[in-house]
């Protein structure tokens, strides 16, 4: 399929779902089904050729009786997050980070499908009652969309408009029907839910205990020098002097945000609660996690998680302070470089070593500037920066590139000016929103230092809107009271 109607269509759907006014919810629930129905029917066309779905195609009996099992399971599940609302975080917790490898389109996305299953089921306990008339409290004391949800699903429409002339129309087709659209129902979703500080630490809990598993696999993994997942890491991890673990993650990177992530939320729990035995358990937890963090070698989340800690201590404390020691650790950082630029790999002065030294993100960046510079408005095409990449830099056509590594600078050659503006109003709006009222609630404050770690991230390494945290986090966010 390479028709971008159906894939604006299913964009439009969503957005419809999440900026449509609480009280027109028919309106809602039939945005939410269609979108979601559009976006499988797109998937079933993109991957029908592809072995693995030769299977269903080739017996249709145990495939149609799977079909009627799944539907059964769903049915199951809304009916039980109908009957307790709080299920849909807590399930969205247990799943975020479980990852399936398809091959759609002759490249492999790791997709979140059981964290699919539980937004498919979220959003027939949401739809089904009110297509049947029935209206809840909730629906008129929910708050309408603002300038956060209109910048956001802004940025998914013009997303899916500038696939049309995208040279590589199957990466954005993957990233809206896989990405963008679920993501945005879980954001209504999650936005609605009428949180907690006891359902905001219950996620939390679910997280902490998923960490401490995938750690102790991460720690398994280091111990005997052999990796779970993703051949090319076991390849890199032959040939360096180094041995990185990825657990139950097909990357180092996202695995390490993935910790860094949940090391401050537990952070933010141990800096506001008054319970010694939550301080102590605090502190063991983050211990173990930092091994695990340690043994990723993942200089972004490394990065993410100080620009947490210094949120929550500006937070908690003194933005001088906060300020004070970051200044602080830059300096330490500036001085070890200095001192020893070989440990880091790096030469002073000359821009291969620092190409290596930041895992080829010098030549990306550079890349990346040099292609908005081409077509500064429009950009190249949603989905369209690592072939253009390959194609406009003809020293690094043989590189293996997905993305540029560097959110703005991806938005910017992908999207151009168009894209960027959405791009910068999403994150101002989202800590305009997660910022407000911040000192009075942990809860706040802690989400806000996630999301700022998150970002910090996203600017050293792939995946803003393809990150079911970005979504979870902001729907957390702005359902807060």
């Amino acid at each position: 399929m390479d028709a971008p109607v159906p894939l604006i269509i299913c964009a439009l759907l969503a957005g419809v779902a999440v900026l449509v006014r609480p009280a027109h919810a028919r309106v809602r629930a039939a945005a939410m089904l269609l979108a979601l129905a559009l976006a499988v029917v797109i998937l079933i066309a993109e991957i029908y050729h592809s072995s693995q779905f030769a299977v269903l195609r080739h017996h249709p009996g145990p495939s149609l009786a799977g079909a009627v099992l799944a539907a059964i399971v769903l049915g199951l599940l809304a009916w039980l997050i109908d009957r307790r609302p709080q299920l849909l975080a807590i399930g969205a917790a247990l799943t975020l980070p479980f990852r399936i490898p398809i091959t759609a389109g002759g490249s492999t996305a790791n997709l979140l499908v059981p964290l699919y299953a539980v937004v498919a089921a979220g959003a027939l306990a949401f739809a089904v009652p009110r297509l049947l008339g029935r209206v809840t409290d909730e629906d008129t004391d929910e708050k309408p969309a603002g300038w956060l949800e209109w910048s956001l699903l802004g940025l998914v429409v013009v997303y899916a408009i500038q696939a049309s002339y995208s040279d590589d129309f199957t990466r954005a087709l993957q990233n809206v029907v896989f990405f963008y659209v679920p993501f945005a129902i879980l954001f209504v979703l999650l936005r609605r839910l009428a949180w907690t500080t006891k359902l905001a630490v219950q996620c939390l809990g679910v997280l902490v205990a998923l960490a401490v598993v995938f750690v102790a696999i991460g720690f398994w993994e280091y111990h005997t020098r052999h990796l779970l997942l993703n051949p090319k890491v076991i390849a890199d991890n032959q040939f360096a002097p180094y041995f990185r673990v990825n657990s139950l993650f097909f990357d180092p990177n996202i695995f390490g945000r993935f910790l860094a992530i949940v090391m401050v939320g537990v952070t933010g729990v141990v800096l506001w609660t008054q319970e010694r035995r939550a301080v102590i358990g605090g502190a063991v937890v983050l211990a173990v996690l930092w091994g695990g963090l340690v043994l990723t070698l993942s200089q972004s989340s490394f990065g993410a998680l100080l620009v947490g800690l210094a949120v929550l201590g500006a937070l908690r404390w003194s933005v001088k302070w906060a300020l004070v020691g970051a200044v602080a650790a830059l300096a330490v950082g500036a001085v070890f470089v200095v001192a020893a630029p070989s440990t880091v790999r790096l030469h002073l002065g000359d821009s291969k070593s620092a190409d290596t030294a930041t895992s080829g993100r010098y030549d990306l960046i550079k890349g990346g500037a040099n292609l908005f510079a081409d077509r500064p408005v429009q950009g190249f095409g949603a989905g369209s920066f690592p072939r253009e990449f390959r194609r406009h830099d003809k020293s690094s056509s043989e590189k293996a590139v997905s993305a540029s590594h560097t959110i703005p600078l991806t938005v910017a050659a992908e999207q151009g000016a168009i894209g960027l503006l959405l791009y910068a109003a999403v994150l101002v709006f989202a800590f305009v929103m997660l910022f407000r009222g911040a000192r009075a609630s942990p809860v706040r404050a802690t989400v806000a230092a996630a999301f700022a770690a998150l970002v910090f991230h996203t600017l050293l390494y792939a995946a803003f809107l393809e990150d079911p945290l970005t979504w979870a986090l902001l729907g957390l966010g702005a359902g807060l009271p």
